[in-house]
């Protein structure tokens, strides 16, 4: 068990555990407003705009300028007394501004004049003046996960009991914020369920209700944090004050967020793997390097074949080695024999060179890749790279792109590339299939595709067509092999039962990763839920030779701050080269194969 400081100051000590909060009452006085009848029952409060005065118990200090030098929101929480209506909150965010006059902490009682706000969804007073009477205590109130609407409790000092698991860290080491779920990881709809309208809108309220967002109550980016902390780690006994807002860094959305009074205590239910054991005599691995490009991302330099392409990854020559070091560190612990590398800078030979090099900079290593060029129109693309003492490349490699299947819309789809290979020694024969196909992160609205709500995202038809393509080619034998063990390896961006997928299954091709590992699958992180993007879908023949699959958890449950970006102010000294966590943000895939 460790413990991860969000940087508490002046924190309340909860009072022991009860179903329904509690505040000391403030002294009976009839020109005093009950903040139950100042948060109302709805959405915004009955009395935006006017004069109040209130009492009530401080729970949580985010003033400015006081001494928290830390946690500066402009304001404090405080609780009264409950007013017996269980459809309003008790507590409320009062702002003081960057100069407050009256420095508070926990458990003070304060009386507050001030008028009552709506900022950005969350019901403030904004206070005229503010002064110390006494001191109370609040007893949180025990709420669980799905706990229905929570406007009911916004402003109030609330506890956790349950156990909830880490769901993403997009933003704690740059925001210090991060997402929380009851009833372990959440998965993406289509990773489990067939594409359905109905089905993924009652996934999606069931997802909203079993989460929250654990928020450090700091204003200031980058705070520093250098937590080991992974998704599918586990939190309980959490209790903070709740808020709806954008987050403390002014990041992101307004959503529902918990500021914690006391520093919250993570049990490490998800270490990190070692190196990968992958049984079989062949190992094929696919691996999206998140953008590995070999020209400097500048702010002016061309990238693509035309030169015209925006360029990504590594902003400086020192960025672009911390991007190799880790990038060679994972590939050398997988130890694959043939890697169909993803999202590579689509220059002629560099960007595979480079990765060959730094492989075989170990004594004894024998990488090389294929001679395949640049690839289509587009900045990136797919490559292989192979260990020469135990495969070695027959003939040369195919490409399909939108001259050889209209269907195949490579303005979309990055173009496919195929190779075949023999084992040494041996001459057993396989041929592998590289892709990359469009993703769901923007739209194909011009296409007639547009996203319909079922649960795959963008562009869906657009993959499906792809699939479809890659099937009939396969049928031709692209590379001349005369053997029918085909492979398809890469990044589908179509989670496991999305249309793209069950084309390859109705042709009578085999997921191995979905078929080997099952339903806990997962390659990719997005908005807090896990799902399978990167496959390896084998020809009836192979998938009978196939007898393991490996997914690599080093990337998808892991904080950006382990990558090689040295962005927003981040201490380098928190990179470590000799780590394969975080090389990229997807997880590999790792699948062993006996030919025969």
């Amino acid at each position: 068990m460790r413990s991860l400081t969000f940087l508490m100051f002046g924190a309340l000590a909860a009072c022991s555990s009860g179903g329904d909060s509690s505040a000391s009452p403030p002294p009976a006085n009839s020109d005093l407003t009950v903040i139950g009848a100042i948060q109302g029952s709805g959405v915004a409060s009955p009395m935006a705009g006017q004069p109040i005065t209130l009492e009530a118990v401080v729970t949580g200090d985010f003033q400015d300028n006081d001494g928290d030098a830390a946690r500066n929101l402009g304001g404090f929480y405080v609780q009264g007394a409950a007013d017996g209506n269980a459809a309003t909150s008790d507590g409320i965010f009062i702002f003081d501004g960057n100069s407050p006059s009256t420095d508070v902490k926990p458990g003070d009682i304060v009386r507050v004049e001030g008028t009552v706000k709506e900022f950005f969804g969350e019901t403030q007073v904004e206070a005229d003046r503010v002064a110390v009477t006494g001191t109370g205590s609040v007893q949180p109130a025990a709420i669980t996960l799905p706990a229905g609407d929570l406007e009911r409790y916004e402003g109030m000092l609330l506890e956790f009991p349950q156990t909830l698991t880490v769901s993403q860290l997009r933003n704690f080491e740059r925001f210090g914020e991060m997402l929380l779920s009851e009833g372990g990881r959440q998965y993406a709809f289509v990773n489990l369920n067939a594409p359905n309208v109905a089905g993924y809108a009652a996934h999606v309220d069931s997802v909203d209700a079993r989460r929250i967002t654990l928020d450090d109550g700091r204003r200031d980016q980058n705070p520093g944090a250098t937590t080991n902390t992974r998704a599918g780690d586990a939190i309980s006994g959490l209790t903070g004050v709740l808020r709806y807002a954008r987050g403390s860094g002014d990041a992101g959305t307004e959503t529902w967020r918990l500021m914690p009074v006391v520093d919250p205590v993570f049990v490490s239910a998800n270490p990190r793997p070692g190196a990968p054991q992958v049984g079989g005599g062949t190992r094929v691995a696919t691996f999206n390097v998140n953008n590995f490009f070999t020209t400097i991302d500048d702010g002016q330099s061309g990238c693509g074949p035309t030169g015209n392409g925006g360029c990504r990854g590594a902003d400086s020559a020192l960025e672009f080695e911390r991007q190799l070091a880790k990038i060679v560190t994972a590939m050398a612990m997988m130890d694959a024999d043939i890697f169909a590398m993803v999202e590579l800078e689509n220059n002629a030979s560099a960007s595979l060179a480079a990765l060959v090099s730094a492989l075989n900079s170990d004594a004894g290593s024998s990488w090389d890749f294929v001679k395949s060029g640049t690839i289509g129109d587009d900045a990136i693309k797919v490559g292989f790279i192979y260990n020469s003492d135990t495969v070695t490349p027959f003939g040369d490699p195919a490409i399909l792109d939108r001259c050889v299947d209209p269907r195949f819309n490579d303005n979309r789809n990055r173009p496919v590339l195929a190779q075949t290979f023999d084992t040494v020694p041996g001459g057993e024969r396989l041929t592998v299939l590289a892709l990359h196909l469009k993703s769901k992160g923007s739209d194909c609205d011009n296409d007639g595709d547009p996203d319909i709500g079922d649960g795959q995202g963008n562009c869906s038809a657009t993959r499906s067509l792809a699939a479809a393509a890659i099937i009939d080619w396969i049928a031709t034998d692209p590379t001349g092999s005369d053997d029918p063990d085909f492979l398809v390896i890469g990044d589908f961006n179509a989670y496991t039962q999305g249309d793209a997928m069950t084309r390859f299954e109705i042709a009578g091709f085999a997921n191995l990763g979905a078929t080997i590992i099952g339903d806990t699958a997962y390659s990719f992180e997005f908005d807090g839920q896990f799902g399978t993007l990167d496959h390896a879908v084998a020809s009836p023949s192979l998938a009978a030779q196939a007898v393991d699959a490996v997914e690599w958890h080093i990337n998808a449950d892991e904080a950006r701050l382990h990558d090689y970006n040295l962005e927003f102010g981040r201490d380098p000294d928190i990179f470590d080269p000799s780590s394969p966590h975080r090389a990229s943000d997807h997880d590999p895939l790792i699948v062993g194969i006996d030919l025969n």
